[in-house]
């Protein structure tokens, strides 16, 4: 609201009632007039409030999932990035993101609405870990029929032991993933999350409508799925071997099957490859589920 000039010396620091009631302080930006002096620009604190608050719990949530979800967590990402792109991607959501309650950021609301943002955003990108999680898992497991599960090392972006087939696999979802734009199927997730799961302060109860759990069970059965074709494999010439050590007790069946089983299991994994896909689709439409977002 404009004031004129000489109204600056009465308006300046006295509170002015508030429209939800109460009393407010306005905060006041001082414009040169045309005459050399001064006229105030009032700005209340409801107002403030109003233009804070639809961007600033967008931008709380998708930081916190740019903290967990995959590729947007890389460590080769600096963290200035990735503030600007959640404050870019917040802002962009405002003409989708409507009748958003507004929430004062001085209140006993606040902290519970951070909680939940926090809380919200981290589940969102726990729950596509997991797909990635399902997909290393397979890996794991091939990697034990193949006998190179010592073949180990330190992987410094999950800061833990992984086998050579295991971040093999791990390299191909996360390629599988910016193909099939599950980067933006994530950033879609956080947008449709604030109609399932609006800025009110209520965690414990998004959390619970989330079902986090039946997709965290679902994690082992994916893997085995992932992994039952080269397990079957693997089985099979095992026992081929184990046949023929058998008929041949003279041949030294340890010298020649681990050479037999590595060359089948990259043949398998080479023939399998192509396969990935669809899992990896299944499990990503699976956590968009969660958040009402179709491809």
């Amino acid at each position: 609201m404009h004031q004129s000039c000489g109204d600056v010396a009465e308006l300046r620091g006295r509170w002015v009632p508030s429209s939800a009631g109460g009393w407010l302080r306005p905060v006041h930006a001082h414009v040169p007039c045309l005459d050399g002096g001064f006229f105030v620009i009032t700005f209340t604190e409801a107002q403030l409030v109003a233009w804070i608050s639809p961007i600033l719990w967008p931008f709380l949530r998708v930081l916190a999932v740019f903290t967990v979800a995959p590729v947007f967590s890389m460590r080769a990402i600096p963290m200035r990035v990735k503030v600007g792109l959640a404050f870019l991607v917040a802002l962009c959501a405002q003409a989708v993101l409507t009748n958003q309650p507004v929430i004062s950021v001085n209140g006993r609301e606040a902290l519970g609405a951070v909680v939940q943002q926090v809380v919200v955003g981290l589940t969102i990108g726990f729950a596509v870990r997991l797909v990635f999680s399902a997909v290393e898992l397979a890996g794991e497991l091939i990697g034990l029929q193949m006998g190179l599960n010592f073949a180990s090392f330190f992987d410094p972006a999950s800061n833990a032991q992984v086998s050579a087939v295991a971040r093999f696999f791990g390299n191909m979802a996360t390629l599988l993933f910016v193909v099939i734009n599950g980067h933006l199927m994530v950033l879609m997730a956080v947008v449709k999350s604030f109609d399932s799961f609006p800025a009110d302060g209520n965690f414990l109860q998004a959390l619970g409508q989330m079902r986090l759990h039946e997709l965290g069970a679902s994690l082992f059965s994916s893997a085995l799925w992932i992994a039952l074709p080269m397990i079957a494999l693997l089985t099979f010439v095992n026992l081929t071997l184990g046949i023929i050590s058998r008929v041949a007790p003279q041949m030294n069946v340890y010298a020649v099957g681990f050479p037999v089983t590595l060359t089948v299991g990259l043949v398998g994994i080479a023939a399998t490859l192509p396969m990935l896909e669809q899992p990896v689709l299944a499990l990503m439409q699976q956590v968009m589920d969660l958040f009402e977002v179709q491809r």
